[in-house]
């Protein structure tokens, strides 16, 4: 079982690389997202592997022209971790923790793509999620996330793309969560009873900001964090007692978002009005049926679809996940800075503090 992996100092239990104990679901997983401030494109690419399944994936997507298009990848990956290459997908590590390529080879869809990553702070570890289903382990993870600058060229149907005035986040996580064919005997709840998950990384001209909460069904938080990072300076961070949020009526998407930061606060708006400004994570093959993460399709499959962005779609599993560009306020001693990023949001449940109920009843 030895690999590449092995000539580099990473081993974390005796065993060889290409292997990562005994829990069929051990994933690592790369993503990235980018956005022009005026939200005409808006792009996510995500490369994720699963040594137990012995599967690599990988997926690009473009938000533009009111159309996201979707290239997703899979291999079966001989054990070989280190050669993060999926189709015409790669990840290349250029300076870890700063600066990251990502390509895109000339395929059968009308996307190809040369851009670099570079980081704008250190990264922020966010705390280890751990959820349990009465006995089961459901996930067991660490993630780290940075927000940075983008250059390079996107083509899209011909059209190349200079992303140099683009921003955006990449985030690392490793660890344990559902991957994979479905398990022949699921937790008696199902797979998801309740999820609440918003997840906001912002970028500022002075300052970098993060804010995440999983919240259980109560509305009651089991991993929260924020930071406050000026690019210059110390990180500060906060964790607020509460968050007052507002969802669109007849949906469960946010309208809007305000917090204490510890120093100051944070005010943070999707642009969810405008459908261009959606991005869907199920072209990343979150919550996909078919191209859900760790899936097998054999020894290498590439699939290229064209998604219609609808400003108020059917609540269902591929909509649901979403990614918007959002605008936010935040004030640090009484200065208001402006800047843009992203809301993610993962709402299956009730969250009563927020007013929904139901598995995926729209709010009121």
């Amino acid at each position: 079982m030895l690999t590449k992996g092995d000539d580099y100092p990473l081993h974390q239990t005796p065993e060889p690389m290409a292997l990562s104990g005994g829990n069929r679901n051990f994933y690592d997983r790369y993503f990235f997202n980018g956005y022009s401030a005026d939200g005409s494109i808006f792009f996510a690419a995500a490369l994720g592997i699963y040594p137990q399944l012995d599967i690599m994936d990988a997926a690009f997507c473009v938000t533009i022209d009111g159309k996201q298009h979707n290239l997703r990848a899979s291999k079966r990956m001989s054990s070989e971790r280190l050669d993060l290459t999926v189709g015409p997908i790669t990840v290349t590590i250029v300076e870890p923790l700063q600066q990251l390529r990502l390509t895109v080879a000339g395929n059968d869809s009308p996307v190809t793509a040369d851009i670099s990553f570079t980081a704008r702070h250190q990264p922020i570890e966010e705390p280890r999620f751990i959820r349990r289903d009465g006995p089961r382990l459901l996930m067991d993870y660490t993630r780290m996330t940075q927000n940075g600058d983008w250059s390079g060229t996107i083509t899209v149907d011909g059209q190349a793309i200079d992303i140099a005035n683009c921003r955006g986040t990449r985030d690392r996580s490793w660890g344990i969560r559902q991957v994979g064919a479905a398990e022949s005997q699921p937790p008696p709840a199902g797979e998801f009873p309740q999820f609440w998950w918003l997840w906001t990384p912002l970028n500022f001209d002075d300052h970098a900001c993060f804010f995440h909460s999983n919240d259980d069904g109560e509305g009651e938080p089991w991993n929260r964090r924020g930071v406050v990072d000026a690019i210059t300076g110390k990180a500060l961070e906060f964790e607020p007692k509460a968050i007052d949020l507002s969802y669109h009526s007849g949906s469960r998407r946010i309208k809007q978002v305000q917090l204490e930061t510890g120093n100051g606060t944070l005010s943070i708006t999707p642009r969810t009005g405008n459908a261009a400004r959606t991005f869907y994570m199920s072209g990343l093959g979150y919550l996909h049926p078919v191209w859900g993460h760790g899936m097998d399709h054999g020894d290498l499959e590439i699939g290229y679809d064209v998604m219609t962005l609808d400003p108020a779609p059917a609540i269902e599993m591929t909509t649901i996940h979403i990614q918007a560009l959002s605008d936010a306020v935040l004030t640090v001693d009484g200065t208001e800075h402006y800047g843009i990023g992203t809301v993610e949001q993962l709402f299956i449940g009730p969250h009563a503090t927020s007013g929904l109920t139901g598995i995926m009843d729209p709010a009121a």
